[in-house]
C-alpha cells in the first residue's frame, strides 16, 4: 500500500515538460548540436588573443551547461559575431582632475540562428559589461583578470538569451 501511495505521489513530480534542465536551459530535445564561430576582435584594442579567449570561453559555457555537442559547422544552433569595443574610460575624477577609477568595458555583437525554431533567431544584438580598477594599479598587471570577469558576465547573458529563454 505504501509503495502504491508513493508511486501515485511521486509520478507527477518525476514527469515534466521534458526540456527543462537544472542549468535553466529550455532546449528542445530535437536540438543536439551548436556551432560557436570565431568572434574576431574588431575593436582595434586589447590583447592579441582576445578573440581566441572569448570564442573558447563561450564554447566552454555551452559545453559545461548543456548536453549540446559543439561542432564546427552545420549545427542546429549557430552563434557568431564580433568584439566591437574594448575601451578604457576614467569614471571617478578626483580633486586634481585625475581619475581615481578607470573602467574597462567590452562590447560584443552577437548573431544567433536556430534551425529548428527560426523565430528565436536574432542578429546584431549587443552584450557588454565592464569592470572598474584603481588608477594606482597598472592595467597590464590585472588585465587578464578583468577580461575574465567581464567575459564571464557576457557569456552568461548570451547563454541566457540563446538557450535559457528566461
Amino acid at each position: 500500500m505504501r509503495k502504491g501511495f508513493l508511486s501515485i505521489f511521486l509520478a507527477p513530480l518525476m514527469m515534466g515538460c521534458g526540456v527543462y534542465s537544472f542549468t535553466g536551459t529550455n532546449i528542445s530535445p530535437d536540438i543536439e548540436t551548436i556551432t560557436v564561430q570565431n568572434f574576431p576582435n574588431l575593436s582595434g584594442s586589447g590583447p592579441a588573443d582576445l578573440s581566441q579567449i572569448f570564442t573558447e570561453g563561450l564554447r566552454e559555457t555551452y559545453q559545461q551547461n548543456t548536453n549540446l555537442e559543439v561542432i564546427m559547422q552545420s549545427a542546429d544552433l549557430t552563434v557568431n559575431g564580433e568584439i566591437v569595443s574594448y575601451t578604457i574610460l576614467p569614471v571617478a575624477p578626483s580633486a586634481d582632475e585625475v581619475a581615481e577609477l578607470n573602467r574597462l568595458k567590452i562590447r560584443v555583437k552577437v548573431n544567433f540562428f536556430n534551425k529548428m525554431d527560426p523565430e528565436q533567431d536574432f542578429e546584431n544584438k549587443e552584450f557588454s559589461f565592464f569592470s572598474d580598477y584603481s588608477r594606482s594599479v597598472n592595467l597590464q598587471d590585472i588585465e587578464t583578470e578583468l577580461i575574465e570577469e567581464i567575459f564571464e558576465q557576457i557569456y552568461l547573458e548570451i547563454f541566457t538569451e540563446t538557450v535559457a529563454n528566461w
